[in-house]
């Protein structure tokens, strides 16, 4: 059985940075990509970033320059840099596995406001 468990959201100016990371429990291969999705009140989960197990990364056009995913297999972590944020990327952020079965994380609340 997989738990993924998130840290490090919270509250952050516009312009400001933050980094989430998702720590995962349990025997996991390195070969799944990993990404994070974010979904914001009364809108649909949506994708953010993704990584693959070699590294290769995939974003979002609206984050693109802005946040950076990444991983460290040896500690079955993932990570999300966020910075220059804006009152938009405001959401609660999930980060998924995508193993089969999937998983995906409880969720962490990112709110950028003055």
């Amino acid at each position: 059985q997989v738990q993924l468990v998130e840290s490090g959201g919270g509250l952050v100016q516009p312009g400001g940075s933050l980094r989430v990371s998702c720590a995962a429990s349990g025997s996991i291969p390195s070969f799944y990509g990993m990404g994070w999705y974010c979904q914001a009140p009364g809108q649909q989960r949506e994708f953010v970033a993704g990584i693959s197990n070699d590294g290769i990364t995939e974003y979002a056009d609206s984050v693109k320059g802005r946040f950076t995913i990444s991983r460290d297999n040896a500690k079955q972590t993932l990570y999300l840099q966020m910075n220059n944020l804006k009152p938009e990327d405001t959401a609660v952020y999930y980060c998924h596995l995508n193993s089969r079965p999937d998983y995906w994380a409880q969720g962490t609340q990112v709110t950028v406001s003055s």
